[in-house]
């Protein structure tokens, strides 16, 4: 067998044997004045917040379904937000990476004051996990507390791209 080939083999081997992992997720810091920042950045674009928790079972629950969206509808932008603080850094990276989400823009909460953040997106959510807001072009928002089927997203998908 040829010099090159036996190399050529090997380097194929070592690519096979590579265990597959994604890059890990970029994590904004969610502080005051973020909220409109997501808004600015999804200008005349419709888009859905998904907010979540690694210590929301229903939340880790529902992000192999989040995948499946995401890769179904991939026109409408999907933004993570963890309200975990930066403690949780290595756990929320793994669940992103565990369910195919770190290619997301993803967020993580940054302020002591959860609940001015909260505040800040909806002053009518208490905080209630999942929490998701699909945004039309005009932003104009439904948010929807608990956990939604793939039905529940495609109709709510049909609403905001209209």
């Amino acid at each position: 067998m040829p010099k090159q080939l036996v190399i050529l083999f090997f380097l194929l081997s070592c690519l096979i044997a590579l265990p597959g992992h994604a890059e890990p997720a970029v994590l904004k810091p969610f502080a005051p004045g973020s909220y409109q920042q997501l808004l600015d950045s999804n200008a005349n674009k419709p888009f859905m917040l998904v907010i979540w928790s690694i210590t929301c079972s229903s939340c880790l629950k529902d992000m192999a379904l989040l995948n499946k969206m995401h890769k179904a509808r991939p026109e409408i932008n999907m933004v993570m937000l963890a309200t975990d603080d930066a403690s949780a850094t290595d756990e929320v990276q793994q669940i992103l990476a565990k369910n195919e989400l770190t290619g997301l823009e993803n967020w993580l909460f940054a302020d002591e004051n959860s609940q001015k953040l909260r505040y800040e997106i909806d002053p009518k959510w208490y905080g209630e996990l999942p929490r998701t807001y699909f945004l039309n072009k005009k932003h104009e928002r439904e948010g929807i507390s608990g956990v939604l089927s793939q039905e529940d997203y495609e109709s709510l998908f049909k609403k905001i791209l209209n």
